[in-house]
């Protein structure tokens, strides 16, 4: 039975060739389908228009997607982190063909994009406007017919809409890797090499060593913890949902034990989802 992956789009995107790799890493049996939003993907998933959907979630440069991140935490209706897919990022800049570097005025992008190439903008065409757009490939899209202007995308997107190739590596940093989810209405059964990855803000805010006592309940446990940042509860200003990324299935008894402790002192609590670790050699096998 074939099954809808969102993804998000349009066609040409890094989320694309992440959506694909998943794809081939499940045995197939998708369709893909290209929507123009993080959000969009999100909820076609709630809305069972699509079984499962892929977004980017964190880069090795700029950090946290923080509207894949906040689609996760205030969910009101369930979405939970499935899979993993990490992905190496090249940025290229394209143009219509025939295009010359000094032509360019104008260079458009996703703005996650454009923050990993700054260094190059700064260098190569600090007197360029910059301009946003809903996605890379449709930065692509935008500007194939377009005099003066460019685009940052991916070389995958450079042959779908038979671009020009001006400049290729132009991001900050290599290497440079972008880690996807695919998030759907339930998590992944533990295979024994997996992450689990929650969400929570305490009842008691004013209270010392919260934050220390709820991380020691995985260290007592030797459960390895990968990863800890926050975002704005959006309720009042200085008040955050601390997020945590740990190693282990929330259904492995220890980790059910430290969640379950943890939970007692929070006002929100939300595991995003057990699914399993990505390895690189997944990609070849």
């Amino acid at each position: 039975m074939t099954r809808t992956l969102a993804y998000f789009g349009p066609p040409g995107t890094n989320s694309e060739e992440a959506a694909l790799m998943y794809a081939e890493s499940a045995d197939g049996g998708f369709r893909l389908v290209p929507l123009p939003s993080i959000t969009a993907v999100a909820a076609a998933v709630a809305d069972g228009e699509a079984e499962e959907g892929v977004v980017p979630i964190e880069n090795s440069i700029e950090g946290a997607v923080n509207e894949t991140l906040d689609l996760l935490i205030h969910a009101d209706r369930p979405l939970y982190i499935c899979s993993e897919t990490v992905l190496p990022i090249e940025h290229l800049l394209l143009a219509k063909p025939g295009t010359r570097k000094e032509d360019v005025t104008v260079i458009k992008s996703f703005p996650v994009a454009i923050a990993q190439c700054r260094d190059f903008i700064a260098r190569e065409y600090p007197d360029a406007e910059i301009e946003a757009a809903l996605s890379t490939a449709a930065a692509v899209e935008s500007v194939i017919s377009r005099d003066g202007a460019a685009a940052i995308a991916s070389r995958r997107a450079a042959g779908h809409y038979g671009a020009e190739v001006l400049a290729s590596g132009i991001q900050d940093r290599s290497p440079n890797h972008t880690r996807f989810v695919t998030v759907a209405r339930e998590d992944h059964a533990p295979t024994g090499e997996d992450k689990t990855s929650l969400a929570f803000t305490f009842a008691n805010e004013d209270r010392p060593g919260q934050i220390v006592g709820a991380l020691q309940e995985f260290a007592s446990r030797s459960i390895n913890l990968s990863k800890i940042e926050s975002r704005p509860s959006k309720e009042k200003l200085g008040t955050y949902i601390f997020l945590v990324t740990v190693h282990g299935h929330r259904l492995d008894p220890p980790m059910a034990e430290a969640l379950a402790t943890i939970k007692k002192n929070c006002s929100v609590f939300r595991v995003l989802g057990s699914y399993p670790r990505f390895r690189e050699h997944a990609r070849s096998s």
